[in-house]
């Protein structure tokens, strides 16, 4: 991307939204990811732009060792705080830093995080830090909200094309990620900055997709402030009113305060 740098607002007030807003990742995932490279319970992995765990806590279990590490202060404390697992560790660290001492990983994953990063730079560190038998996994997925469509579910979709006009109602029509816009990212493609770095691949798994999720008016509520670009931080003193009128808005749009919506299918892309 074109003269960015992480901005430690980006996501400032996000973490627990995150955490509960988010659809999670599913069973099917880890357990592709276990045939395809062979995982045995043995092993080191390590979980890049962690978030609050969500794909560190899937993954962990096929592994000796994990640790879950990322920019975000809050982030780390809310992935620690829901961990109970005892082959987990967090680490606040941006993926710019590493290796930072911390070895060799069977793994390295990405979910729904490289592109907040120096693409070239990170690519190129990782590859070090590969063993040889090891693996880049890059998840790819819109967790936030389902699909789009028009047929029959158990209840309403939540109604996303509101909840923006409202987003923009207060926020006004540019996006902003931090204390500046949505950053300008950079045209070179990922397969380009891959190969470049060395890498071998990509293999690409797809998984899930169309499995009806309940969703709450508090889950939707937080899969709004879970994202950067209406991150609570934006709203400053308005946030109250906002969130008032976003409940209002849902509660009218429920049926008695449940939605429904479809998964959208999550792409695992791997290169060694």
């Amino acid at each position: 991307m074109a003269d960015w740098e992480w901005d430690p607002t980006l996501y400032a007030g996000s973490a627990e939204h995150y955490a509960v807003g988010r659809m999670a990742y599913p069973a099917a995932l880890a357990a592709a990811l276990k045939a395809e490279l062979g995982l045995d319970g043995g092993g080191r992995l390590l979980d890049v732009g962690c978030g609050p765990g969500s794909l560190t806590l899937l993954l962990a279990p096929l592994f000796a060792e994990a640790i879950g590490v990322d920019a975000d202060a809050d982030m780390v404390a809310v992935a620690a705080k829901r961990s109970t697992l005892s082959n987990v560790t967090w680490r606040q660290l941006r993926a710019e830093e590493l290796p930072a001492d911390l070895g060799s990983f069977r793994v390295v994953s990405f979910a729904q995080s490289f592109h907040w990063m120096n693409r070239e730079l990170v690519a190129d560190r990782v590859r070090g830090m590969l063993t040889p038998d090891g693996a880049w996994v890059h998840v790819g997925a819109t967790t936030h909200r389902g699909l789009d469509g028009s047929h029959d579910l158990p209840h309403p979709r939540p109604p996303w094309d509101e909840i923006d006009r409202l987003v923009t109602q207060y926020l006004g029509p540019v996006r902003r990620a931090g204390q500046g816009p949505v950053p300008v990212w950079s045209e070179r493609s990922e397969e380009d900055v891959m190969r470049a770095a060395g890498y071998r691949g990509p293999t690409r798994l797809v998984v899930g997709g169309n499995e009806i999720e309940d969703r709450s008016i508090d889950g939707i509520v937080a899969s709004v402030f879970s994202l950067s670009g209406s991150a609570p931080h934006h709203f400053g003193a308005n946030l109250q009113a906002f969130e008032t009128d976003l409940r209002e808005l849902l509660t009218k749009a429920s049926d008695r305060g449940r939605f429904s919506e479809q998964r959208r299918e999550i792409e695992a892309v791997i290169w060694r």
